[in-house]
């Protein structure tokens, strides 16, 4: 896999990547997702490869952009996919996000931990407002766990990894009960 380096860009390790994908199981196959602040492409290059059937990519970073399309075609050539199981979008995914879209079953959200603080909010309401989830959508959330966790209309349903301070943890959402769709 092809990684620029990057300071804002954490390619998820083999390690935790095997974690994530051994938690959540034969949720992935067959289903949609979409991998905003892609990187690399790690977390959805990983469905494709346990069978989702499509997602779409979304990189604000034109320099790392270039990498997840490389990274993009050597998988989907060596898995034997189509080019049609993805769709790359070279945006900055608050923009992306608020041009509203279609609900997926599966969303990969891992930004910059530094930027979180500041846009965490926001993006979890213009995930819900922009039609980008359904009652079944899985959210899964890459941060630090001193970071914000609760979010209105979100529901942590599990957490992976160590909640100590400098190591990654996964939360894993669904819309509240209580949540409008």
């Amino acid at each position: 896999m092809r990684v620029t380096k990057s300071s804002k860009l954490r390619p998820a390790t083999d390690a935790n990547r095997e974690r994530l994908f051994s938690s959540i199981g034969d949720f992935v196959a067959g289903k949609t997702f979409l991998d905003l602040f892609a990187g690399t492409g790690s977390y959805g290059l990983e469905a494709l490869s346990r069978g989702a059937s499509e997602g779409v990519f979304v990189e604000g970073n034109r320099k790392v952009f270039q990498d997840l399309r490389l990274n993009f075609e050597q998988t989907c050539k060596s898995a034997g996919l189509p080019d049609s199981c993805g769709r790359l979008e070279n945006r900055d995914v608050p923009a992306f996000l608020r041009s509203g879209g279609k609900s997926f079953d599966l969303i990969f959200l891992d930004p910059p931990y530094e930027d979180f603080t500041n846009i965490g909010s926001t993006l979890f309401e213009l995930l819900r407002s922009g039609n980008f989830v359904h009652h079944d959508t899985l959210l899964i959330h890459e941060s630090p766990p001193e970071l914000a966790n609760a979010f209105p209309g979100w529901s942590v349903i599990r957490t992976l990894g160590k909640e100590k301070k400098g190591s990654p943890a996964y939360r894993l959402y669904r819309l509240s009960e209580s949540s409008p769709q």
